[in-house]
């Protein structure tokens, strides 16, 4: 499995962008519209490196890269892919909606209207993501939120604030890292380490 994938952007396609590796070999990662307006922008500055968090779907006719520009988007594309009848594709529109937060909040208040903007997302569809996600949802922002929030981890996540980073970015970094048996110190090198990548 690809779990991610860095180096610079040399070109777009029709659903996503050209993203060659240090090694030289390009890969075609199909991203969200907001990813892909801000890997075109990268573009203009062959210099800069770009990181995509991926998603590898396997089929006979292809092997399709998505990429995504955090982990919680991952996360939340992999969550949506376990609603039946929602394949990559689909789960990518869900995502061009808007932020994660505001698709989650209308996934929990139940809002099917919202969710049938999504192109090729009929009324039932939305309403079976509405049902096998609702539940789901609450009980994940709720374990993510108490884990994150307390103890050491919670030390790192203040600490990476301080430091300038914002809420979302210092709660995603530590959310990937391994806490038991560290202090708040060893975590925030961590923690920072992979912020500079």
């Amino acid at each position: 499995m690809i779990a991610s994938i860095s180096g610079k952007i040399i070109g777009t396609t029709k659903n996503g962008l050209i993203v060659e590796t240090e090694s030289g070999l390009g890969y075609e990662v199909q991203v969200t519209p907001t990813d892909k307006m801000s890997g075109s922008t990268s573009l203009t500055t062959s210099s800069t490196v770009v990181r995509f968090f991926t998603y590898l779907k396997i089929s006979e006719q292809a092997h399709d890269l998505y990429g995504f520009s955090t982990m919680e988007a991952r996360e939340f594309f992999n969550l949506l892919l376990t609603v039946s009848g929602i394949g990559p594709k689909t789960a990518l529109n869900i995502l061009s909606l808007g932020s994660i937060d505001v698709i989650q909040a209308a996934i929990a208040r139940g809002d099917v209207t919202y969710l049938t903007a999504v192109q090729g997302m009929g009324k039932k569809t939305a309403e079976r993501v509405v049902v096998e996600l609702k539940s789901k949802l609450k009980s994940q922002s709720l374990a993510i939120d108490s884990s994150v929030s307390s103890g050491v981890l919670g030390d790192v996540v203040d600490g990476l604030i301080t430091m300038g980073y914002s809420s979302q970015e210092a709660r995603e970094v530590v959310q990937s890292l391994q806490s038991e048996g560290k202090t708040s110190e060893v975590l925030l090198r961590e923690a920072l380490q992979m912020l500079a990548r």
